[in-house]
C-alpha cells in the first residue's frame, strides 16, 4: 500500500497544496514552522480518524474558514483508491471513496499507516489516556470496525455519566434505577467488544515487541505488555486491577464471561458511581501496563530506554498489519522522530522499516536522517512544497 498523491485545501497552513509521493522512501525536508508535519498529519488522519496532536478538528482548518479538505489517493496493486475527508468547524464532518459518499469511519478500511512521532513518548512515561490512544488507534488500524464500537462506546459512556451527575444533583435515586439498565446494557456490550480486541492486540503484541526492541537496542531487556482493567478492580476483594503478564491468558477469557464481569462490576461500583456522579469500570478507565526487566518503564528507563520502547511497539504493530492485511503493507510515517535519537538508534530504525513498501520521513535538518537511503527529496520553503530531484 502506498500514498501517489495528496491535495489539501485550508488544511492547517495550506490554502491548497498538491503533494505527490513516490514508493520506498520519501523524505521531506525543511525548517520548523514551515508545514511538514500538517502534511504527514493528514495522511495520518486518514488511517487513525483523528489528529494525533490535537483533540479535536477545529485547530485542523484553516483560520477564518469554515472547512478544511483533504483528498489521498491510495494505490494496492493495480487498485487505486481516491479518499476524501471534509473536515467541518460546525457540523458532522463528510467523507468520500471514489467520490461515493460514506460514513468517515469508513475511511478506514481502505488505507492503513503506522506513524512515530514525537508525542509517542507519551506513550511511555505520559497518562494513562496516551495509552488507551495507542491501543484504541491500534485497534482501528487492525480491525476498521472498531471504530464504530469505540465511537458508540464514547457516546453510552458521556450519556451515561450525565445521567449519573444528574441523578446525584436531583437525589432522584429511583428514576435512576428505572434507566440506568438501559445504558449498562450498552455499555457492557461496546465495551466488552473493546476489551476483548484489546487482549487479543497484547497477546499479539508481545513477540513482534521484543523482536523490535531487539532490533534497535541489540540487547534483551525483557520488554513486556500487561493490562490494568478497572472492571478486575471492581470485582476484586481488595480492589486493586488484576494483571497478568501471560496476555494469552487474559485473550482466552470466553466473551460470556467476561461480560457476566462486566455487569458484576457495574453493580458492585454502582453506590460510589451514584455518589461522584462518573462512570467508574470500562475500557475508559483501563491501562496498559510497560515493563522492561520486570520493571514499568515509566520511572524505570531511561530516556533512550523509553524511546526504544515506544517505537518497537509501533514497529510491532506494522508488524502485525503487514502480516494480516491483504493490502500490503501499512504506509510508515516517521515525523521528526531521527532528531530525537543517536547515530546508531537512527541507523537502526531505518533499517528496520526500509523495507516496507512506503516510508515518509519528515525533518527539519537533512543531517538527522540516515545517509545512504534512495530518498525523493520533498522540500517546503515558505508553506509551499517544491519537489526536488534526487
Amino acid at each position: 500500500m502506498r500514498v501517489s498523491h495528496l491535495s489539501l485545501s485550508d488544511f492547517r497552513n495550506y490554502e491548497r497544496a498538491e503533494l505527490a509521493l513516490e514508493p520506498g522512501a520519501n523524505l521531506i525536508l525543511g525548517r520548523n514552522g514551515q508545514g511538514k508535519t500538517n502534511l504527514v498529519e493528514a495522511i495520518a488522519y486518514f488511517a487513525s480518524l483523528r489528529s494525533h496532536r490535537v483533540s479535536n478538528d477545529a485547530p485542523l482548518i484553516r483560520a477564518h474558514r469554515d472547512a478544511a479538505i483533504a483528498r489521498l489517493r491510495v494505490e494496492s496493486g493495480a487498485r487505486v483508491v481516491q479518499l476524501e475527508l471534509q473536515l467541518n468547524r460546525s457540523g458532522p464532518n463528510r467523507a468520500q471513496v471514489n467520490r461515493n459518499p460514506v460514513r468517515q469511519r469508513e475511511l478506514a478500511r481502505w488505507f492503513a499507516a503506522v506513524a512515530f512521532v514525537p508525542e509517542d513518548l507519551t506513550i511511555v512515561r505520559g497518562e494513562p489516556s496516551g495509552r488507551r490512544r495507542f491501543m484504541d488507534e491500534a485497534l482501528i488500524a487492525r480491525h476498521p470496525v472498531a471504530a464504530g464500537a469505540l465511537a458508540d462506546y464514547e457516546r453510552v459512556v458521556r450519556q451515561r455519566t450525565a445521567l449519573l451527575k444528574s441523578a446525584r444533583g436531583s437525589g432522584g435515586r429511583s428514576a435512576l434505577d428505572s434507566t440506568i439498565g438501559l445504558w449498562d446494557d450498552q455499555l457492557v456490550e461496546y465495551g466488552t467488544q473493546i476489551m476483548v480486541a484489546r487482549r487479543e492486540l497484547i497477546r499479539d503484541l508481545g513477540s513482534p515487541l521484543s523482536d523490535g526492541y531487539q532490533r534497535l537496542v541489540e540487547q534483551d531487556h525483557r520488554p513486556g505488555l500487561s493490562l490494568q482493567e478497572s472492571v478486575s478492580a471492581a470485582i476484586s476483594s481488595d480492589q486493586v486491577s488484576r494483571e497478568t503478564s501471560d496476555a494469552a491468558t487474559l485473550a482466552d477469557v470466553p466473551r460470556e464471561t467476561l461480560i457476566a464481569e462486566f455487569r458484576s462490576a457495574l453493580d458492585a461500583v454502582r453506590s460510589r458511581e451514584l455518589e461522584r456522579g462518573v462512570t467508574l469500570v470500562g475500557p475508559h478507565r483501563d491501562d496498559l501496563m510497560l515493563q522492561l526487566n520486570g520493571l514499568p518503564v515509566k520511572g524505570y528507563a531511561s530516556h533512550g530506554e523509553s524511546w526504544s520502547f515506544a517505537l518497537s511497539l509501533k514497529m510491532g504493530l506494522a508488524s502485525i498489519l503487514r502480516d494480516e492485511s491483504p493490502a500490503g503493507d501499512p504506509v510508515i510515517i516517521l515525523d521528526d522522530v531521527f532528531a530525537e535519537l543517536d547515530a546508531v538508534r537512527r541507523e537502526r530504525l531505518m533499517t528496520a522499516v526500509s523495507d516496507f513498501e512506503q516510508v515518509i520521513v519528515t525533518a527539519a535538518v537533512e543531517g538527522d536522517v540516515p545517509s545512504g537511503v534512495p530518498w525523493n527529496r520533498i522540500r517546503i520553503e515558505a508553506g509551499a512544497i517544491v519537489p526536488e530531484s534526487l
